[in-house]
């Protein structure tokens, strides 16, 4: 994603989503990913992209909020949301089967059905590539493309790992942007690996944080 230099125009601080927000944070994450190859590579075709990429992150807000940690935004005191992301607990990345077949209407709602199955390749590759040492999953991070570098997305993480380093647990997370790697490396993850899609997809990049690595106070610009 391309770096930003605006300033937020008041202070921000790091919260919970309140009632009726998951729309507003869908359509930042889907402004945030608007060039994400992975994203990309989903929903092929640039019309209506925006619009169920949307769909999906509102998904995904649905899918995360039972999970330890959930969702959190950067936002300033008048409501102005500026990042968001989403987190999972130890033991709680992945849904159970009940729930994933719960939601499978919506999820043919936001791919379609001919798109089901490359979801479900995207999935499956994540999961075959995930660690099985406990740890916090950071699944999605995105900052308004205007405030972008300007260490909002580095505050919203930050934030986690503080609470992460107390309690002595790691944190992991996939990088679909070779752009953002350096990123994630300045608050202490280091590559694992890489990931390949299947059918031709883009890759990513696992990475991991052990507890304590990085700093957790200091400012580094957010391209995430």
């Amino acid at each position: 994603m391309n770096a930003r230099t605006a300033r937020p125009t008041a202070p921000y601080g790091i919260r919970r989503p309140r009632p009726g927000e998951a729309g507003a944070i869908a359509v930042l994450l889907a402004r945030a990913f608007a060039d994400d190859a992975v994203m990309a590579w989903m929903f092929p075709g640039a019309a209506g992209r925006a619009r169920r990429t949307a769909r999906f992150f509102e998904l995904a807000q649905r899918q995360q909020r039972p999970r330890a940690g959930a969702v959190r935004v950067a936002a300033t005191d008048g409501g102005q949301l500026l990042a968001a992301a989403l987190w999972s607990g130890p033991g709680h990345w992945q849904p159970s089967a009940l729930r994933e077949l719960a939601a499978m209407p919506r999820y043919a709602y936001v791919f379609g059905v001919g798109g089901l199955s490359r979801a479900a390749g995207v999935q499956n590759a994540l999961h075959e590539a995930h660690p099985e040492t406990p740890h916090w999953y950071l699944p999605t991070l995105g900052t308004d493309p205007a405030f972008q570098g300007t260490g909002v997305g580095s505050a919203l993480v930050r934030e986690q790992l503080a609470h992460c380093d107390r309690l002595g647990q790691p944190a992991y997370l996939e990088s679909s942007m070779p752009s953002n790697i350096p990123f994630y490396e300045g608050l202490g993850f280091r590559v694992t690996g890489e990931i390949r899609l299947p059918d031709g997809g883009p890759a990513l990049w696992p990475m991991w944080r052990d507890a304590g690595s990085g700093a957790t106070a200091s400012g580094t610009a957010a391209t995430a």
